[in-house]
């Protein structure tokens, strides 16, 4: 059993969590279709974070061309490169499942302004300066590889 827990511990990150519920997010998430790597945004609210310890999950929804689409990102997934908050929310609650429901106006969350959203936004953005240079390194490496493909097929013709 203590096995499993050093494992976990070495595993968090503790930048990671830089948000809370209902907050209106950028998640930048890593997508690897065959040799390929790229970096696609998932931009939405966030309505829940769930679990402890590696297990920890959150939901982001958005609309899509007038559907609600939910996805659930791993807080601790090597893929998870930052997550960005682009409107502080206001709410009450831990979990905001209400707003399925909702539409229009009705889905929006109250934007958390003066003080605290600055004090908010600095102390994430602080967290967030370490999530900004893995994902440069990852834009590098990307582009170093499509560099030496392309030099390959040069070579090949």
């Amino acid at each position: 059993m203590d096995l499993i827990k050093t494992i976990e511990a070495q595993q968090m990150d503790d930048h990671s969590l830089n948000f809370r519920v209902g907050d209106t997010v950028k998640v930048h998430f890593e997508i690897i279709e065959g040799k390929t790597k790229r970096i696609q945004i998932f931009e939405g609210l966030v309505l829940c974070i769930k679990n402890e310890g590696v297990r920890k999950t959150f939901t982001v929804r958005k609309n899509s061309y007038g559907v609600g689409v939910e996805r659930v990102f791993p807080v601790y997934s090597p893929r998870v490169i930052k997550v960005e908050i682009v409107r502080p929310g206001k709410v009450r609650r831990s979990k905001l499942y209400y707003i399925r429901e909702k539409i229009g106006k009705d889905a929006k969350v109250k934007e958390l302004i003066g003080q605290p959203a600055v004090e908010y936004l600095k102390w994430s953005r602080d967290l967030s300066k370490a999530a900004e240079a893995a994902e440069a390194a990852i834009k590098a490496e990307a582009k170093a590889e499509n560099e030496a493909a392309a030099a390959a097929s040069a070579s090949k013709k």
